[in-house]
């Protein structure tokens, strides 16, 4: 028996890709971040290490935030994988930078 309130497949496609988007492409944009402010900040290694991890907290909650403040799940994927892609090349950079 079908219910009347069955929401819409569609809609439950796209509250998924959000979930996906927020999770997965959150971790992945909080663990780049931390990278990048541990090999760019000027401090001792263990403190510039602490200093990333910690505000890799910060910057997962922001994602998760972003991805459900957007509209549609494309722009919350894109919203995640812009940075993490930014942070990515800052931390291959920084990591060339640190072995020359």
């Amino acid at each position: 028996m079908k219910s009347k309130t069955a929401l819409p497949v569609s809609y439950r496609l796209g509250v998924t890709s959000r979930v996906l988007a927020a999770v997965v492409g959150g971790y992945l944009m909080a663990a780049l971040a931390s990278i990048c402010l541990a090999l760019w900040t000027p401090t001792a290694r263990a403190d510039a290490v602490i200093t990333g991890m910690m505000s890799s907290f910060v910057f997962y909650l922001l994602a998760v935030l972003w991805c459900f403040a957007c509209r549609n799940a494309a722009r919350a994927w894109l919203g995640v994988m812009v940075p993490s892609v930014a942070f990515a090349a800052l931390a291959g950079v920084g990591w060339w930078m640190a072995r020359t």
